[in-house]
């Protein structure tokens, strides 16, 4: 690996905390997606729609994940107040817990993070690549 380029190791890196990531979340009954709709919902109830905007995914897409996070009780569908042909999804108690737990799990899991030593330094490292990639 010493010879690998810097994108290769970063790339290899990132898959590995994927998998770990992914395997843990598995653990509260939450897949990726269903943590980043969880994390837009804790600002409010949204429609279908307006989540998956937020969220950067398809209106199927969204579907899908909301009807998982809705049968563990980690959301739920109400009407909208202002347009009763529409549902709203909003975060129920047990989403909340859920969304506590992986921040916890994020911040403190060893299995997770792993050993990176100054975990705050690695972060702005981390930051300040991906603004210099994605421009200003």
């Amino acid at each position: 690996m010493a010879s690998w380029p810097t994108g290769r190791l970063l790339s290899a890196a990132a898959r590995l905390v994927e998998q770990r990531w992914t395997a843990r979340l598995e653990t509260l009954g939450l897949s990726h997606a269903g943590l980043i709709a969880l994390h837009t919902l804790r600002g409010g109830p949204l429609s279908q729609r307006a989540l998956a905007r937020r969220c950067q995914v398809t209106d199927q897409t969204m579907s899908r994940t909301l009807d998982r996070l809705s049968r563990s009780g980690y959301v739920t569908r109400v009407p909208d107040p202002l347009d009763g042909r529409r549902s709203l999804a909003r975060l129920t108690p047990a989403g909340e817990e859920a969304l506590a737990t992986s921040e916890q799990i994020a911040r403190e899991d060893s299995s997770v993070i792993g050993a990176l030593g100054d975990d705050a330094a690695f972060r702005r490292q981390l930051i300040e690549l991906i603004g210099h990639l994605t421009g200003p």
